[in-house]
């Protein structure tokens, strides 16, 4: 955590003191007065802020100090505010803890014990920087096995716990590696039939002739290796939930006979007569079309409504704003963990990276990377090149962005806010941008911006 810290002494001896009491690692600020240090606070936004209550216009008081404290707790909530009272000023000293200041110092200067109480008062804003981080980087999903901050993600949890409960047949569409069977399942545990079995099975993954015998089963002496009855996929799930992975790809010859299951629930197992009725929930899931597919006449239009009386659209991972690098924590710390490598973290340039990826396979391709990134680290943090990966600078093509341009229309668009939000007092919008007024008037000139 950067250190930062603003003084605030209308003594100029005591300013040179203070100064002086800390290491290099600290960046100071003095100001002397209310309007000087609520422009350093805005501008530097420093971690701790030392207060001396007598300040100008009220030196021998302490009503000034109690009104920047107050400003200050206003402002920035989280700065850490140390009192600097005199020895009779015990009074004070309490009263400011109790309006918020974190702590409080006597003079006449210590320089040991100020940055004793300076350094508690860093270490304190970083615990709670750290704790806030954590808490924003949990998952508010609320869905077993599923990570998300997202809007976009968060959305489909809603509703799959709604449906959840509910008994019926649901779709699940999205692109390979976003985790449909993850939903699939999360749907099955939150659901009536949790205690019952989940059966899965890649349409895809089966060669055509044997997918039916292992969708219905088959009776012995069907066919040629049919040496003893077996029950399909169908029958398993019985009581509980058959997840249909990749159901675009069932071949033609075989959706008749799906539709007949769905429609009467009941099935003939290959090379049998008789009729057995299964009580399943159906969750389906496909990475293609199924609209497209339709229209190419590969997919049965009957078929695709009875698998779909609730579809959930799953987003890329490319397409959750803040996530991409939530997943990949939540999964270094398991396989780190798997692996025996300790506590793994993932660096600056590794984060910014990952960010920048639009990761085309998904969540499935972060796993890999993540596996191969927690085998190649040599120390605890894993880079971007660990986890091959472009830094996202160097990602960037040539030319498409110009940190000038970027610096003049945030400045510009600043100033337009500050003179706006101040009903056009010039004085109040320097004092919010936390800048001169000259400052100010320059950069209405540089900008183009009318005073008026």
């Amino acid at each position: 955590m950067s250190k930062t810290l603003l003084i605030i002494e209308d003594d100029p001896g005591l300013q040179s003191q203070m100064r002086w009491c800390f290491n290099d690692d600290v960046e100071v600020h003095m100001a002397s007065d209310r309007e000087t240090a609520i422009s350093l606070l805005r501008r530097y936004e420093p971690a701790v802020v030392t207060l001396d209550l007598g300040l100008p216009p009220d030196p021998g008081g302490s009503s000034e100090g109690f009104k920047v404290l107050e400003e200050i707790l206003q402002l920035a909530p989280k700065t850490k505010v140390i009192v600097v009272t005199g020895r009779e000023e015990n009074a004070y000293a309490v009263k400011a803890v109790g309006m918020g200041a974190t702590d409080f110092f006597q003079k006449p200067l210590d320089a040991d014990i100020l940055n004793f109480v300076v350094e508690r008062a860093f270490n304190l804003a970083q615990l709670e920087t750290e704790n806030s981080k954590l808490k924003s980087a949990q998952s508010n999903s609320g869905i077993p096995g599923v990570i998300a901050n997202s809007p976009s993600m968060l959305k489909v949890c809603r509703t799959l716990e709604k449906i959840a409960p509910a008994d019926v047949s649901t779709l699940i569409l999205g692109e390979t590696g976003t985790g449909k069977e993850v939903l699939a399942r999360a749907i099955h545990s939150l659901s009536p039939r949790s205690d019952a079995p989940f059966a899965a099975i890649n349409c895809a993954a089966i060669p055509e002739n044997l997918l039916e015998s292992e969708l219905f089963g088959h009776e012995k002496g069907a066919f040629t290796g049919a040496h003893q009855q077996k029950k399909g996929k169908i029958e398993l799930a019985h009581g509980g939930t058959l997840f249909l992975d990749e159901i675009g790809d069932m071949p033609a010859s075989l959706q008749p006979k799906m539709l007949r299951f769905l429609q009467e629930r009941v099935i003939e197992r290959v090379g049998g007569v008789k009729e057995i009725p299964v009580d399943v929930r159906v969750v389906c899931a496909t990475h293609q079309d199924i609209n497209n597919l339709i229209s190419q006449g590969s997919f049965r239009e009957d078929l695709y409504y009875r698998t779909s009386e609730i579809t959930l659209n799953i987003p890329a991972l490319r397409e959750r704003e803040g996530d991409s690098v939530l997943i990949a924590q939540a999964l270094l710390k398991s396989i780190s963990s798997e692996m025996n490598r300790g506590d793994l973290r993932l660096s600056e340039d590794a984060m910014a990276a990952i960010r920048g990826y639009d990761w085309p396979g998904n969540v499935r391709e972060m796993i890999n990377k993540i596996k191969r990134a927690a085998i190649m680290t040599d120390g605890m943090n894993v880079s971007a090149e660990d986890l091959e990966l472009e830094s996202s600078e160097a990602s960037l093509p040539e030319g498409s962005l110009n940190l000038k341009q970027i610096r003049d229309q945030a400045e510009k668009t600043a100033c337009l806010q500050a003179i706006k939000g101040s009903h056009g007092n010039m004085a109040k919008a320097a004092r919010i941008l936390g800048i001169t007024r000259p400052t100010l008037y320059s950069l209405f000139e540089k900008h183009g911006i009318e005073a008026e």
